[in-house]
């Protein structure tokens, strides 16, 4: 079982059966699986800011508008179809303290985030965002499962293995 860590600012896809794609400890950062959960195809975007302003090089990651259409491109490009695909959504914790009348980075980020799917038409079928603690999120490429483990926590499944399939 090979794993890829998927750190601040990165994106990775899998269409490998027994691959698994890892951001740790995600805090205000959202954490975005794709899947095709017909086709053992996945991936993975370690998204930090909600959007670029355009100032972003290209290639960077970090940012909800360039890296939500990047993912989605190397999903469809690994044999995902787009109609299937649906989204998990980790993180987006409030790490620091501000006033109330700021919405805190984590809230910006699965907002942005959530409204490039809208408007790709992606389905988000499972979440574990805000709070006040960081978060891992462990894709399983084949099985289709996503955990979490909040800090200091459990691992728990937010989306199921398939039946018959090895996590």
């Amino acid at each position: 079982m090979a794993e890829t860590m998927v750190r601040m600012g990165e994106l990775a896809t899998s269409a490998v059966a027994g691959d698994v794609l890892v951001s740790l400890g995600l805090g205000s950062c959202i954490g975005l699986a794709l899947l095709d959960r017909r086709l053992a195809v996945a991936g993975l975007a370690h998204v930090v800011l909600p959007a670029s302003t355009g100032t972003a090089a290209p290639g960077t990651w970090k940012f909800a508008d360039h890296a939500v259409p990047e993912l989605i491109n190397r999903v469809v490009k690994l044999g995902a179809r787009r109609p299937m695909l649906e989204a998990v959504l980790v993180g987006g914790a409030s790490m620091f303290a501000v006033s109330k009348s700021s919405l805190e980075v984590g809230q910006r980020n699965e907002a942005a985030v959530r409204d490039l799917l809208r408007a790709e038409r992606i389905n988000v079928i499972a979440t574990e965002t805000g709070g006040s603690r960081g978060r891992t999120i462990r894709v399983y490429v084949g099985s289709h499962k996503v955990t979490v483990r909040e800090a200091g926590g459990t691992e728990k499944a937010l989306v199921p293995g398939a039946a018959g399939v090895a996590a």
